[in-house]
This record gives structure tokens, C-alpha cells and sequence, in this order.
């Protein structure tokens, strides 16, 4: 098989790269030795995010909806349904995202591919077969592996990754998690939700370290509410298995301590997906982290040779992936691209959501940057009251001198929603001014920004302003 481009993986870098080639007239092919979609589509973000709402739901008939008069009686789980529900899902975008490749003329292989040189890959096929495809370039949009902990080998039955965490057959009567990072708390507190013991055994000293104190005590105090465990500054050690169960040995300040529950879930990070593809025999630099280095066009050290998302570092987010396949894809059709951004906006899916888009609080300070900092809280929103939603705040950091937009931290319901507009506002420059002038409709969760931006001038109107 001969074409101009190949695509490697077709996770959400790969099948956007593949589709904005298609869009562009460039003969493609995209290779995935799993699914089409990738890890986020079919074991990651889509089918996390439909349990953390199913969850909520169940959650929030028994313990908060009488607050407002409606009182749900016997409320019950059936988690086997919540996880078919949960799964229909996932095929639906599926087969739609494979659908958009065909509809632009892109070819679709399935195996797994390797490289003979950088113009030449094969292709090992499931039925033993193999596939030689020739090339002009070449996108490797490989994606990253859950890290794994020397000693808990995963079997996806008591040792178990967040793949196998999206996929018991029944509720867990107990889980231990073995990291407190974002895919950690957000499984945690889905199965807390759903009546899970939860214990989180966490190295660093705190949940979500990489968010500024006051952003984590919020979560901390919902994680208590919901009967979560934590034990920070805790280095798991060993596991045994007895019976249905599993142990967990793990150390502390305190000295060695034990948890036994139905499953061990580790979640410490994820590994760039860089090895066995053949990239360092074709010169592809490749640093000692695994990831692979790239310019603004995306092009390795290989200059046919290109690589987006999880392969080229932090942040390990989709989001950045699709936007750096689109630049590589427009690249290869001779579009005068290059990767511009000024901020990639993250996302936790906790309860409530955090949302950050351009500098925390933290690295201004660490960056030594002459800024302010203010604070609005959802409790002053007419629209988080009408919904019951009123824990959290929104934290914006604007340069002290100008007025420009730095960054805003948002903890609370919508976040992920409403952290577009401050990721537009940073992208383009705009000043808190722009923010605060702006008329947002009311009553809307949308309307905290405008109310934070007038909070960082000392205009807001419905709160004390210091």
C-alpha cells in the first residue's frame, strides 16, 4: 500500500489529524491496532465522564434533592445497566468518528505498526498477516499507557488500571487507589457515590498537589463528606491476595500500614507509548522521560516524521492532541502552521470540577510575576442557589500594572464549561476590563467571570470588595 500520509493511532490526536487531511485532499491512512477513539474515547474521558453524571445523579437523589422538597424514596442502583448505558455510549461516538474518516476518504487499517525505515512501515495485522505501507510522511499519534508500579503487575481484576476501573462487572463493596492525581478522585469519588468504600493512598503530601491550597481544602472537604480515606505522604509497598480480596501494604510517617478491599486501582500517571514502534533507529530523538521531541510544526528530529499528544509531553490532555494533530495535518498539506497557543486550559471532573486556564496563583509566584489576585465565590450566584450548586469560587490573576488576563482558576459546578471563556480571554489577550464590560446574561453560572473580573478591579457589586 502506498500513500502520502499515515497516521498512527486514531485516539484523538490521530483521527483528527486524519480527518483534517482528508478535509485537505492528502491521501491518508490511519492505522489503530485497538479501537477508533483511542484511550479517550472508549476508556478514558467519554466513558469516565458518563459515570461521574450517572453517579452524581444517584448521589444527589439521596442525599440532596429533599433539601428542595423532592423527596425520592427506595432509590436504587443498577449498576450493570449504569455500565451497559455507559457503554452505548462509547459505541456511538465510535462509530461515528469512523464514520467521519470515511466520509473523508480516509483509509482505515487495523493493526500494529512498526517502522522499516522513515518512508516504510508493516503492519502486523490480528490475523497473523503482515502489511507493508510505503509513505511520503508520517504522523505517530501513539497516545500513553497507565504507568504501572514495579511489584502490582495488573490482571484487571484486583490489580487494576483505570481501564479496568471503568469496567467491574459489579459494585465494589471496597477500592483502594493507589494516587490522589485527577483519574485517582474521579473514580474515587464516582464509587464513594455509588456506595464504594473508598481509600486513597497518596505519596505527595496532599490530593491534586499541582493545584494552589486553597483550591485542594475545598476538595478535601468534599472527599471527607463523601467518607473518602486519604493517607498522604504514604508509599505503597506490596500487595496479597486472600480469597476475594487484596491487601495492600503501604508506608508512612506513622510507619507500615495496611488496607484490604475487593481491588487495588493504580493510578499514578501515564507512559508515553514511544518503545516498539521502531522511532530511535530511524534517529528520532526521544528524551529520558520517553517523550518525543518535536518543533512548532510538530516535526521529530525525522523531519517526515511527526508525533502530537500524550508522545510530546505535558500537558498528557486530548484536547492538545486534536489541536496539534489539526497544525501537523495542515503542515503536511503545505499550510504556513505552526503550534501557537498561549495556555491549554485542564480539567478535573472531581466534585465540584476545577477548571485552570493560564497561570495558577502558585506559579505566578514562582515566576516572580507582579500580578493580583482575587477571589468570587459561587455562593454570591443567584444561579449556583436556584441549583444547590454553591461550594467553590473563581480565582483571577491579572498582571498588576496592566490589567491583562494571566489566569483564572475556576472550582466549582460548570467549571469545565465555563473555563472556555477564560481560556479565550488569555488566548487573545484581553484585559480584565474586556471581561468585566461585557454583559453576561443572568441568572447563569456564566456571569461569575464578568463578577470576578469587576471583583480583580475592586468594582464587583455582589460581593464586599477589599
Amino acid at each position: 500500500m502506498k500513500v502520502n500520509t499515515v497516521v498512527i493511532g486514531a485516539g484523538p490526536g490521530g483521527y483528527v489529524a486524519g480527518i483534517r487531511l482528508g478535509q485537505l485532499g492528502v491521501d491518508t491512512l490511519v492505522i489503530e491496532k485497538e479501537n477508533v477513539g483511542g484511550v479517550c474515547l472508549n476508556v478514558g474521558c467519554i466513558p469516565s465522564k458518563a459515570m461521574i453524571h450517572a453517579a452524581k445523579s444517584f448521589y444527589k437523589s439521596k442525599n440532596e434533592y429533599s433539601t428542595f422538597g423532592v423527596n425520592a424514596q427506595n432509590v436504587t442502583l443498577d449498576f450493570e445497566k449504569l455500565m451497559s448505558w455507559k457503554d452505548g455510549i462509547v459505541k456511538k461516538l465510535t462509530t461515528g468518528v469512523a464514520g467521519l474518516l470515511k466520509g473523508n476518504k480516509v483509509k482505515h487499517l487495523a493493526g500494529t505498526a512498526s517502522f522499516v525505515s522513515n518512508k516504510k512501515l508493516k503492519v502486523l495485522k490480528a490475523d497473523g498477516s503482515e502489511e507493508t505501507v510505503e509513505f511520503e510522511n508520517c504522523i505517530v499519534a501513539t497516545g500513553s499507557t497507565p504507568t504501572q508500579i514495579p511489584g502490582f503487575d495488573v490482571d484487571q481484576d484486583k490489580i487494576v488500571d483505570s481501564t479496568g476501573a471503568l469496567s467491574f462487572k459489579k459494585l465494589p463493596e471496597s477500592l483502594t487507589i493507589i494516587g490522589g492525581g485527577y483519574i485517582g478522585l474521579e473514580l474515587g469519588m464516582v464509587y464513594a457515590k455509588l456506595g464504594t468504600k473508598v481509600t486513597v493512598v497518596e505519596f505527595m503530601d496532599s490530593v491534586l498537589a499541582a493545584f494552589d491550597k486553597d483550591v485542594i481544602k475545598v476538595i478535601e472537604k468534599k472527599i471527607k463528606k463523601l467518607g473518602i480515606t486519604v493517607h498522604t505522604n504514604a508509599k505503597a509497598q506490596s500487595h496479597h491476595k486472600s480469597g476475594d480480596q487484596v491487601t495492600l501494604k503501604f508506608e508512612t510517617k506513622k510507619g507500615i500500614e495496611e488496607v484490604t478491599s475487593d481491588h487495588i486501582f493504580v493510578s499514578i500517571g501515564r507512559t508515553p507509548n514511544s518503545k516498539s514502534l521502531g522511532l530511535e533507529k530511524l534517529g528520532v530523538k526521544i528524551n529520558d522521560r520517553g517523550f518525543v521531541e518535536v518543533n512548532n510544526k510538530l516535526q521529530s528530529s525525522v523531519s517526515n516524521i511527526y508525533a502530537i499528544g500524550d508522545l510530546v509531553g505535558q500537558p498528557m490532555l486530548a484536547h492538545k492532541a486534536s489541536k496539534e494533530g489539526e497544525i501537523a495535518a495542515e503542515v503536511i498539506a503545505g499550510h504556513n502552521a505552526v503550534l501557537d497557543v498561549r495556555q491549554i486550559p485542564a480539567v478535573v471532573f472531581t466534585d465540584p470540577e476545577i477548571a485552570q486556564a493560564g497561570v495558577s496563583e502558585t506559579e505566578a509566584k514562582d515566576k516572580k510575576l507582579n500580578v493580583k489576585v482575587s477571589k468570587f465565590p459561587y455562593a454570591a450566584i443567584g444561579r449556583a442557589m436556584t441549583t444547590n450548586e454553591t461550594e467553590g469560587f473563581v480565582k483571577f490573576i491579572s498582571d498588576k500594572e496592566t490589567n491583562e488576563v494571566l489566569g483564572i482558576t475556576i472550582i466549582g459546578a460548570n467549571a469545565s464549561d465555563l473555563i472556555s471563556e477564560a481560556s479565550l480571554a488569555i488566548e487573545m489577550c484581553a484585559f480584565t476590563e474586556d471581561i468585566a464590560l461585557t454583559v453576561h446574561a443572568h441568572p447563569t453560572f456564566g456571569e461569575i467571570l464578568m463578577e470576578a473580573a469587576k471583583g480583580n478591579l475592586g468594582e464587583a457589586v455582589h460581593i464586599i470588595n477589599k
